[in-house]
């Protein structure tokens, strides 16, 4: 398994550099509307979602939890869809995807750390990667009227831990892939 993802592990890093640009974003410019946040986010979801959908495509014939990866993907093309589709969404129901999303994508990639577990070093970074999305969609799901400047930071946070894990993941990644 670990062979397989390693191949692909500019998809993981790719990831999480956009996790980065996506966060310094929510810092720099925190009152942006709520409209251009949307749309911001549905674009990092669908783009998201697309490299997790490919990586696990690429490894399906190899790897027998390639639909992990896959199931990520798709939901992360339909909250993208979403968020795209209808920028002028009330901030509940933003919020409440982003924390369905965040859940579930946590969950995931706990999922993936286990499997992972005995093939590749410090799959725990996957597992806290995971663990802060779900506390990060439980957070969103108990104060989904907060203030959209608290909502932006939230999700600068998140994403910023989000992605540096990410990258951190490819990159031991990329040390199997030459093997």
């Amino acid at each position: 398994m670990i062979h397989e993802l390693a191949k692909y592990w500019w998809l993981v890093v790719l990831r999480g550099v956009l996790a980065v640009l996506f966060a310094v974003m929510a810092f720099v410019a925190p009152a942006i509307t709520l409209s251009i946040l949307v749309v911001f986010l549905g674009a990092y979801f669908l783009v998201d979602g697309i490299f997790s959908l490919i990586h696990g495509f690429r490894i399906r014939k190899t790897d027998t939890h390639w639909w992990v990866l896959v199931l990520e993907g798709l939901l992360g093309i339909v909250a993208g869809i979403v968020c795209l589709s209808m920028p002028g969404i009330t901030v509940v129901f933003m919020v409440t995807l982003i924390a369905l999303w965040s859940v579930v994508t946590g969950i995931l990639e706990i999922i993936l750390a286990i499997r992972l577990r005995k093939e590749i070093q410090n799959e725990w970074m996957l597992v806290v990667a995971g663990v802060f999305s779900i506390i990060f969609g439980v957070l969103l799901f108990m104060q989904p009227l907060a203030g959209v400047l608290v909502i932006s930071w939230w999700l600068g946070i998140y994403a910023l831990f989000f992605g540096i894990f990410m990258i951190t993941v490819g990159a031991r990644l990329k040390k199997f892939a030459k093997r």
